[in-house]
């Protein structure tokens, strides 16, 4: 079922899929695509390039590899690895952001989209990923715990909901 789920870049190709996988995810709340313009795709691109390679990052932003979780054809979700941790990441954020669009969910690709992306950490050198998710959201919950994440804790957020703070191990 998941076997099949390849984490790619995205692509010229993929911006019409792309941008209404973002609508569908901003409908609650969520962001696909991160800091995208919808009249600069190409810009956009680059800018993934760049925050990959650490070159001419914001302030507050560390390295990063934002992939799209492909299947069969059609984008199910995306990936956002963070090479490295910042304040508000060793907080709340991760190391990990990933989602799933709605039509492709409880079939496994989240569980897919974590395993391959703690695999991507190993191969930066990062150990122990820390991965959160909203004290809520179950599934997510599942999703980490499933990929070895152990709680550490559950930390109040000043707008939101408290989030689950778990340690995953990239690998051997």
């Amino acid at each position: 079922m998941t076997s099949d789920l390849v984490l790619r870049p995205l692509t010229p190709a993929d911006e019409h899929e792309a941008w209404i996988a973002h609508d569908e995810l901003a409908a609650e709340g969520f962001d696909f695509l991160l800091d995208a313009r919808r009249d600069d795709w190409p810009g956009y691109l680059a800018h993934l390039a760049r925050e990959h390679d650490g070159v001419d990052l914001p302030p507050g932003r560390v390295p990063a590899t934002f992939l799209v979780a492909e299947v069969d054809g059609e984008l199910v979700g995306r990936v956002s690895v963070r090479h490295e941790l910042n304040d508000h990441l060793a907080a709340v954020g991760g190391h990990i952001g990933y989602a799933v669009r709605p039509a492709f969910r409880r079939r496994g690709h989240a569980t897919e989209m974590l395993r391959q992306s703690l695999t991507l950490l190993r191969s930066v050198g990062v150990e122990s990923a820390l991965v959160t998710c909203d004290d809520d959201n179950v599934a997510s919950a599942r999703t980490i715990e499933h990929c070895g994440g152990v709680l550490q804790d559950v930390v109040p957020v000043a707008s939101g909901s408290p989030k689950r703070r778990y340690w995953v191990p990239t690998g051997t």
